[in-house]
């Protein structure tokens, strides 16, 4: 599967639209992240533990972005968007959505 933000693959053009495509995802941060990244914000520096469920969500997301379109007929997704929000009671999830147009190339 091709996951691409660009509108069009260059040199492979199109040849069937299936329709928007969409996955969620949300990730806890546990209480040690908080406490750590809480540390890192006083003195600085960047959130490693933080980074990590930012990756790991990102790559959760589109990979069931990619077995929704292949459910779909698609071998490809264009226009990938990618939207973060924070979501609970204190904000301590964070939610990924991953968006786009499947189609055939």
């Amino acid at each position: 599967m091709l996951l691409t933000t660009t509108p069009t693959i260059e040199g492979h053009p199109i040849k069937e639209y299936h329709g928007i495509v969409t996955a969620e995802t949300i990730i806890g941060a546990n209480a040690l992240r908080d406490i750590a990244a809480s540390i890192r914000d006083f003195f600085g520096g960047r959130s490693g533990s933080y980074e990590e469920v930012l990756i790991k969500a990102k790559e959760t997301a589109l990979s069931e972005l990619s077995e929704r379109a292949a459910k779909m007929g698609a071998n490809a997704v264009v226009g990938i968007d990618l939207d973060y929000e924070t979501v609970g009671q204190s904000n301590s999830m964070l939610m990924v959505v991953a968006s786009g147009t499947a189609v055939s190339i």
